[in-house]
């Protein structure tokens, strides 16, 4: 799939009319009349593609339509950090304004570049859109890039207080605890397995050593890659905050699938296909690229598991309230993989425990 492969549903969360209004005020160039299409792929914050009269194409970002959890979707922290990120080496979207009136289109929205390239998704998309040799690009950038959102140094692009700087798993555990009991679905039974992880996790919390962006939700689909596979863009930073760097890592080691292994989410296992580099090696480059030292990196991948399958219980748990927002494929599996992912979160800490 590439970015240019959407899906035409109308124009629902967007307001057309207050919307090309705002355009008009706030985004310099822009010449109405606007389309609006929904882009696939987008779970959470929706994503869409704006074209306007003289064929500039512009991203918009808006919350969900509803089930919205206290403090998810805020979208100024995700424009601040977009645009502080801007002149640094992490590449990301331009950004173009923000709209705090909900009286405009019900919620806060911004706009950004579309970024133009691939957003590979699974293993179909990375066989026919990428060959063995971009594959490995792909992998390499993926992990310097991540290298490179962790050494920008905070107070220098204005984020210093962006977000508290210590205890960060421990505050993410409670945080995303509490979305996880905000987001009980009726004959839905995941709640003692995931308090399980979460009371195991709380009881062995790693030393934090340094603060850096921590982007929350880094992975091969929330980049956009060029033709020959290097990162042109990062996306999808709703829930980047400050923090342990290694969180990052782990997360992508839970997405990072190796050829054999079952993946995090039934059917998104792109970095199975030929080519790509293994996760030991994504380990290695990005250990190489940033001078940290992982050797408690099982503890972030556990971790990760654990805060996935609240992620995944938040998105099933908006879906069965109708907010999927014409994005509806594969959520009945989600159930099953919140249990899944609780489980592999204590092979995990077992395999920890064990060396």
């Amino acid at each position: 799939m590439t970015t240019t492969d959407l899906v035409d549903d109308g124009i629902e969360g967007i307001n057309a009319g207050p919307v090309t209004r705002w355009f008009s005020s706030h985004v310099t160039g822009c010449e109405p009349p606007l389309s609006f299409t929904l882009i696939a792929g987008g779970r959470s914050n929706l994503t869409y593609r704006v074209v306007d009269d003289a064929g500039q194409v512009y991203a918009l970002r808006r919350p969900p339509l509803s089930h919205v959890l206290p403090t998810a979707h805020d979208m100024a922290r995700e424009h601040r950090v977009i645009t502080a990120l801007g002149p640094t080496a992490v590449p990301v979207p331009a950004t173009f304004g923000l709209c705090q009136d909900p009286a405009v289109n019900g919620s806060p929205f911004y706009v950004m570049e579309f970024v133009e390239g691939h957003i590979v998704r699974d293993a179909r998309g990375a066989a026919e859109e990428l060959d063995e040799a971009t594959r490995r690009r792909a992998g390499e950038s993926l992990a310097d890039t991540l290298a490179a959102l962790h050494a920008v140094d905070v107070d220098a692009v204005g984020l210093g207080d962006f977000a508290k700087r210590d205890g960060y798993i421990e505050r993410q555990l409670r945080r995303w605890h509490e979305q996880f009991r905000n987001s009980q679905v009726e004959g839905l039974d995941t709640a003692s397995a995931v308090t399980a992880v979460h009371d195991r996790l709380a009881a062995s919390v790693p030393a934090q050593i340094g603060t850096s962006i921590v982007h929350g939700d880094y992975r091969l689909d929330n980049t956009v890659l060029g033709p020959d596979g290097t990162v042109r863009a990062v996306l999808d930073w709703e829930i980047c905050t400050l923090g342990d760097p290694l969180a990052d890592v782990g997360l992508l080691m839970v997405y990072w699938t190796d050829p054999g292994d079952e993946g995090a989410l039934v059917g998104v296992t792109p970095t199975t296909v030929p080519g790509f580099p293994g996760r030991a090696d994504m380990r290695a480059r990005y250990e190489a690229a940033s001078g940290r030292d992982l050797g408690r990196l099982d503890y972030y991948v556990a971790f990760g598991y654990w805060k996935l399958a609240c992620i995944i219980q938040g998105v099933y748990a908006r879906y069965v309230g109708g907010a999927a927002a014409g994005d509806r494929s594969s959520v009945d599996d989600f159930g099953r993989s919140v249990i899944r992912l609780a489980e592999l979160a204590q092979d995990t800490l077992d395999t920890q425990d064990a060396s």
